[in-house]
């Protein structure tokens, strides 16, 4: 048994996706999807209520 990993081939690209709109494309990072803004809706949501909930354990009215 070989434990070795294989070479890569020389004609594979290395760790980059090929454009989806040609070469003059931007290529989109893994921050895209961050502004979105139903993302930014749901997790300003979240955070707003582990804000309350974290207000209400320390000051107990």
């Amino acid at each position: 048994m070989n434990d070795e990993p294989a070479p890569p081939s020389p004609d594979a690209p290395l760790g980059r996706a090929p454009a989806a709109e040609g070469p003059s494309a931007e290529p989109r990072g893994c921050l895209f999807a961050l502004s979105q803004p139903p993302l930014m809706f749901f997790l300003a949501f979240i955070g707003t209520l582990l804000l309350l909930t974290a207000v209400h354990d320390l000051y107990r009215w």
